[in-house]
């Protein structure tokens, strides 16, 4: 009879040792599901900025191996305000960048300009698929000179600016990977008109001062992580013009890479190349590394 109530109490204990632990097991689990749930849940306006300047110098003195010193700067501020719904998507980001470097014995020269504003309008349709708009405005602040002749100016604020607008499809995985397709896209270049007095500038005519164009747009977006602290971020944009020389795609592709050091400084790499028959034909490229100090807000 004892062994029979000893062995009774050992099996309650035993039971009770057991659902406790499967109760915090459950529990740790209920507790993961919420924080995943709140996590991919929605939360309206998502709003974030980074301040950014990247600093490169070289000097030498008395350097038998031959060598310029020359010192740069570029300064870059970005902005995104994202909107997030059950059934809406709505992503924008401003960017702008101006960077000059001083060569010894050589007046300033301009080495980035760019202004920018995306924004992306998504409707839920199916799984990872929305119908999408999309509009893009791009210009720079200062003027440009053309690279075989630096007193011939060929550009300026607003000269040329450049507007798309498109409806399509969007999938996204998620803000860090997604792919825009616009087959019914408007595109508006307008260029001042003192830049085509003598001939053609950025595709508008001679004598005019705009130049429109309708075609098919595809926007690409991937960002991921290469090791710890450090992220690539890859952004594609391809265009080609129903109206005229359908078989020509202008390309505009970026990477940046940011290898992390603290909360403000980092090393960043930023490559880009633009084709774009109209404007030159060729590839045009821009390269910039340096050591960056960073403030988000």
């Amino acid at each position: 009879m004892k062994k029979f109530i000893l062995t009774i109490v050992l099996a309650l204990a035993f039971t009770s040792v057991f659902a406790q632990v499967n109760e915090k097991e459950l529990l740790k689990k209920t507790e993961e599901t919420v924080a995943k749930i709140q996590e991919e849940k929605p939360k309206g306006w998502e709003k974030k900025g980074m301040f950014t300047f990247l600093l490169n110098q070289a000097n030498f003195n008395n350097w038998l191996a031959g060598g310029q010193s020359s010192v740069s700067g570029n300064a870059g501020v970005k902005y995104d305000f994202n909107y997030k719904s059950d059934t809406w998507t709505w992503d924008n980001k401003a960017f702008a960048n101006y960077g000059l470097t001083k060569l010894q014995g050589q007046d300033l020269q301009k080495t980035d300009d760019r202004v920018e504003f995306n924004s992306l309008l998504g409707k839920k349709a199916t799984g990872e698929w929305y119908y999408s708009a999309f509009f893009n405005f791009k210009t720079q602040f200062d003027s440009g000179f053309d690279p075989a002749d630096n007193t011939m100016k060929i550009s300026h604020f607003f000269s040329p600016a450049y507007f798309q607008l498109g409806i399509g499809m969007l999938w996204k995985k998620n803000d860090n990977l997604k792919i825009n397709i616009a087959p019914a896209t408007s595109k508006l270049i307008l260029v001042h008109k003192h830049f085509t007095d003598l001939g053609p500038s950025f595709g508008v005519a001679q004598g005019d001062s705009s130049r429109c164009e309708f075609g098919a747009a595809l926007n690409g977006y991937y960002k991921f992580n290469m090791i710890e602290n450090v992220t690539a971020e890859n952004i594609l944009n391809l265009y080609t013009n129903y109206l005229e020389d359908g078989q020509n795609v202008d390309i505009d592709y970026t990477l940046n890479i940011v290898m992390k050091v603290n909360k403000y400084l980092s090393t960043n790499i930023s490559f880009q190349t633009i084709y774009d028959d109209n404007a030159f034909r060729g590839f045009q490229t821009r390269e910039v590394i340096g050591i960056g100090v960073n403030y988000g807000f």
